[in-house]
């Protein structure tokens, strides 16, 4: 099993999560395509390889995040989004996506106190509607393609959320192995 971040877990992933955690001004498309570079790097550098080598891929965050960030929230057109990350994956789709589903203000309580202070991520600085947007996004997402979503209510206790987790994971991969996942907020 594999463990990746996006953007991360390659160096050019790494140097744009460090720029893209600042707030330097960039505009929406800029950040878009940013996203879209680090994703294609780490497709082709890591999770291409490591699934031909029979690997299970486990991504947190992948195209489904640039949906909801980027279209839902920030919003740039759902088409584009798309032909970008089918451009950036290969077509590369995750066999799950896990949804943990949780309301904006929670988890922005939740991750100030992962991340106090300012070397938290800019997005976290974002206003409430843009979190709101985003979660919406997310669900209208899982809503679309239910086969492929473990939607996962995240207000009940840390352990009830990792027996949910880990049992929408079992059954997927007992179906098709080589799962190329991802998780969201």
């Amino acid at each position: 099993m594999l463990l990746v971040r996006e953007p991360g877990s390659t160096g050019l992933g790494q140097h744009l999560r460090e720029w893209l955690k600042r707030d330097e001004g960039t505009v929406p498309m800029a950040e878009l395509l940013l996203f879209e570079a680090a994703r294609a790097q780490l497709t082709a550098e890591v999770i291409r390889p490591a699934l031909q080598a029979g690997s299970v891929v486990i991504a947190d965050r992948f195209s489904d995040s640039t949906l909801a960030y980027q279209g839902y929230g920030r919003g740039l057109d759902l088409a584009l989004i798309r032909t970008l990350n089918e451009a950036a994956t290969g077509g590369l789709v995750p066999n799950l996506t896990v949804l943990l589903d949780l309301p904006a203000e929670a988890a922005l309580g939740r991750a100030a106190v992962r991340s106090p202070g300012p070397d938290g991520s800019k997005f976290e600085d974002l206003p409430g509607g843009f979190h709101q947007a985003v979660l919406q996004g997310f669900r209208a997402l899982a809503a679309a393609d239910k086969n492929r979503w473990a939607v996962i209510r995240s207000d009940v206790a840390v352990e009830e959320v990792e027996r949910q987790v880990w049992a929408a994971v079992s059954a997927r991969l007992r179906r098709s192995p080589g799962v190329a996942g991802q998780a969201s907020p």
